[in-house]
């Protein structure tokens, strides 16, 4: 139908301004480099709040991906939104759980190695195939997203081959190094939305429902416990480049990665195909 042509143009249109920067209000723990897009926490395990710089829209993801780890703390990145303006946040609180939430208008979820999704009443949970997926995009009800900014991928190395099962079926364990965590909202024919966490290119399915949409919903990244530091990772929309569509042909076809320096290929194609 046209109208439903028409809401995916817009949505798609919004996404294209996706911000790609962290708010300047954040918790007292955590150091933003100069451009806005590290989120370092420098001391404890808490006070690690951030939020992204300007409201989402409709369909946008915002996609940090994990760049430190520190051992000894229990927990791991949370991610969520708030229709709360950071602004008006003072002094930033301490945790995202329960703090943050415990404010109002604000859904916030624990990443985990297992991911639990909100289900509406009488509906049952899809178990996951683990299962390599070469769709390009990740569709989400009207969202339509590049797949690949989405992936999480190890970096090659002697041993790396242990990785590779793990690799080629986007399934990077959620909480580990270079894993890409996203959160994003998805309007509802009732005027509301649902909330949706997406985990190195696979959408977790509504984690929240019936968020509003009235008011301007910001993303929340809590840089919590093991998670040391995020960047944010810009996601462009629109066609893939050409780049991009020969990287998922060749990892569709290799055994593993470093079979890839075996290919008549030039050097920065090469490592682009094994690594981000």
């Amino acid at each position: 139908p046209r109208s439903c042509h028409r809401g995916r143009l817009k949505i798609a249109a919004a996404a294209m301004a996706a911000p790609c920067r962290f708010h300047r209000v954040h918790g007292t723990n955590v150091r933003l480099d100069a451009s806005r897009t590290r989120a370092r926490r420098v001391e404890s395990f808490a006070n690690g709040l951030c939020f992204s710089q300007e409201p989402l829209a409709p369909g946008q993801v915002f996609l940090v991906e994990i760049e430190e780890k520190e051992p000894g703390w229990c927990g791991h990145l949370r991610v969520g939104l708030t229709a709360l303006d950071p602004r008006g946040l003072q002094p930033v609180p301490e945790y995202s759980l329960p703090d943050l939430v415990d404010l109002g208008d604000t859904w916030v979820f624990a990443i985990t190695r297992s991911h639990n999704r909100v289900t509406a009443e009488g509906e049952e949970v899809p178990a996951r195939a683990r299962k390599p997926c070469w769709d390009p995009f990740l569709l989400i009800e009207q969202v339509r997203i590049p797949r690949d900014a989405l992936v999480g991928r190890s970096r090659p190395g002697r041993y790396s081959h242990i990785l590779d099962d793990l690799y080629k079926t986007n399934v990077l364990p959620a909480t580990a190094r270079r894993s890409r965590i996203g959160v994003l909202y998805a309007p509802q024919p009732d005027g509301t939305a649902d909330m949706h966490i997406v985990i190195n290119g696979e959408d977790m399915g509504p984690s929240a429902r019936r968020l509003p949409t009235t008011r301007p919903l910001y993303a929340v990244v809590d840089v919590f416990a093991s998670t040391k530091s995020v960047r944010v990772i810009p996601v462009e929309y629109g066609f893939l480049s050409l780049q991009t569509l020969c990287r998922l042909v060749i990892q569709k076809h290799v055994v593993h990665r470093l079979a890839i320096d075996g290919l008549d290929l030039p050097p920065p194609l090469k490592s682009f195909c094994k690594h981000e």
